[in-house]
């Protein structure tokens, strides 16, 4: 009986040892909120930043407009993207190849309509011919995936940040260079809290600055 117990504990502490090794190795590769470097999901309209941010240069606070006067950046309007876009609603090249035909048949322009931008006008009910309101198409919002995710017990403001002279890129890496945007950063505790120390000591954009590292700037 006593050698059936010995084996019995002997069974379970193996079982126990094996059961915490598979957990810590689970464990180790949870994505905590907000440590999910590398994600980079698909998004409802091929949006690119490499064009616009990049090859076209349009200022990243053109578009993320709040991140100067609110906590949150925040993701632009579609009336945003139609300042442009009523104009541009197609490739550079496919629209100046119509023009150039049009002018050799000598018509009107046809409208050239990219299947991104066909998205972008039904989400806000426009007829693509006319980019005028559809009365057979209903607005709906677009459903942009989330990249940079922090804990709700993280307090983050763009406004400091940005006033500060902090690039964007620091953050959020070289968007202007991504097809998708993905989380370049862990954006982890440690990793705010060494920043916030390395500004401390050498300045940011060639001023001096004081970022704090007590806990209740940032949990509060």
């Amino acid at each position: 009986m006593k050698q059936f117990r010995n084996l019995l504990t002997t069974a379970l502490l193996v079982g126990l040892i094996f059961s915490i090794l598979v957990l810590v190795g689970r464990v180790k590769d949870h994505p905590w909120p907000g440590n999910q470097q590398g994600y980079e999901p698909e998004q409802p309209i091929a949006f690119s930043h490499r064009l616009h941010a990049g090859e076209m240069q349009i200022s990243c606070l053109y578009c993320h407009y709040g991140a100067e006067s609110s906590p949150h950046a925040g993701i632009p309007a579609a009336s945003v993207c139609m300042t442009c876009h009523r104009f541009v609603t197609g490739p550079q090249k496919d629209m100046l190849l119509e023009l150039l035909e049009a002018r050799k048949a000598k018509r009107t322009p046809k409208r050239v309509v990219s299947s991104e931008m066909e998205k972008l006008y039904d989400a806000l009910g426009l007829d693509s011919e006319k980019l005028e309101p559809d009365p057979n198409k209903k607005p709906k919002p677009i459903r942009w995936v989330r990249v940079h995710n922090l804990p709700a017990f993280s307090c983050f403001d763009h406004r400091s940040h940005v006033h500060a002279g902090l690039t964007c890129q620091r953050c959020h890496g070289p968007v202007e260079k991504m097809e998708r945007v993905r989380q370049v950063e862990d954006l982890s505790m440690g990793w705010c809290v060494n920043c916030h120390r390395e500004s401390g000591r050498t300045g940011l954009a060639g001023k001096t600055v004081q970022p704090s590292t007590d806990c209740a700037t940032c949990h509060h």
